[in-house]
């Protein structure tokens, strides 16, 4: 993905940056689907140390 920045200065310094919209909303979704990721990869590491139990245990405890 490449942006097309404007940078506006204040005083000297760079204070502002400005997008054209459609970069903009490109770079918030990216921001999003990074998000998930590490909501994704946390939950995976979490669920990973919970115990678990095989199908057949699963369908033995229920009757099937």
């Amino acid at each position: 993905m490449s942006i097309h920045p404007q940078i506006i200065e204040k005083d000297g310094k760079k204070e502002f940056v400005v997008l054209p919209y459609d970069e903009f909303v490109r770079l918030q979704d990216e921001l999003e689907d990074y998000d998930d990721l590490k909501t994704l990869r946390q939950e995976r590491a979490l669920a990973a140390a919970e115990p678990t139990r095989s199908l057949d245990d699963v369908l033995k405890d229920i009757g099937e």
